[in-house]
């Protein structure tokens, strides 16, 4: 749909995206590294929820309100609200919730918006470090402590000289962490643990490969706008579209997608339906 919109439109998406993380931020702040209470969402694991991540969703609903009321939302932490455009906002207050929880600066606030066929516009946000990746048709860029530079991904290599990120050893189940270990093996160098901002360093040109499963749209769209905007590839392990998650890579280039792919290919789910 992105080369159905029209220059207004695209452009009025860009301003609220932005205003949408500018809003996120100051919510997130105001509680890293602060005493904080953490609720658990699942019964069976560990996947917590703070006061920070409902916050921040809350303070960006409230702008779309004001600004896009007639697009619909889905967010991590209060779920679908219907819309009218063919437009949904997608929205992760706080990815790497477990990182906040550490203190570590990992995290991250993801904003998408796009349609059925995926995400046309992508935020990654880190606002402690006071970085924003951001990702739109024929833009790309960065901006932080150094100002805003372009974001560019890596240069075609063989998978022995990349770097593989994921954030949990385990990946998901045995079987997805067998596949990532197959791709893992051939790798110069796999790194763990950065939640959302390992996408961002995909998009700047510093790893080659981010491998992950078990994952929701709220988790991807946003990275994916920006990964995309900056010249990689993201996919289902299948090949097919990452927009609604599960197991995902995203790759600097397709050369390094097409010998990544080859290994987890035969470790894909079953396209459903």
């Amino acid at each position: 749909m992105a080369e159905q919109i029209d220059q207004k439109t695209l452009g009025d998406l860009k301003r609220v995206a932005l205003l949408l993380a500018d809003a996120a931020r100051p919510e997130t702040l105001r509680y890293f590294r602060q005493a904080l209470e953490t609720d658990n969402k699942d019964a069976a694991a560990f996947d917590p929820v703070t006061e920070a991540d409902c916050a921040a969703e809350r303070a960006m609903r409230d702008v779309l309100a004001r600004e896009r009321p007639d697009d619909a939302i889905f967010g991590e932490e209060y779920g679908i609200k219907s819309g009218t455009t063919g437009l949904t906002w997608v929205l992760d207050p706080i990815d790497g919730t477990r990182g906040y929880i550490s203190g570590t600066p990992t995290w991250g606030v993801l904003i998408a918006v796009g349609d059925t066929t995926g995400p046309i516009i992508g935020v990654v946000d880190q606002p402690y470090i006071g970085e924003r990746f951001f990702g739109a048709p024929f833009e790309a860029y960065v901006e932080g402590p150094q100002g805003r530079t372009p974001l560019k991904t890596r240069e075609a290599r063989s998978l022995s000289e990349a770097i593989v990120f994921t954030t949990f050893p385990e990946v998901n189940t045995p079987k997805d962490r067998e596949a990532f270990e197959r791709v893992s093996a051939k790798a110069r160098l796999t790194r763990f643990g950065m939640d959302c901002y390992a996408y961002a360093l995909v998009a700047t040109g510093q790893v080659d490969l981010v491998i992950e499963a078990g994952l929701k749209a709220y988790d991807i769209q946003g990275p994916m706008a920006v990964i995309q905007a900056a010249g990689g590839i993201v996919t289902s392990w299948s090949g097919g579209s990452a927009k609604d998650g599960g197991q995902v890579i995203a790759a600097a280039n397709a050369q390094i997608h097409a010998e990544a792919l080859a290994l987890l290919a035969p470790y894909a789910d079953k396209p459903k339906g």
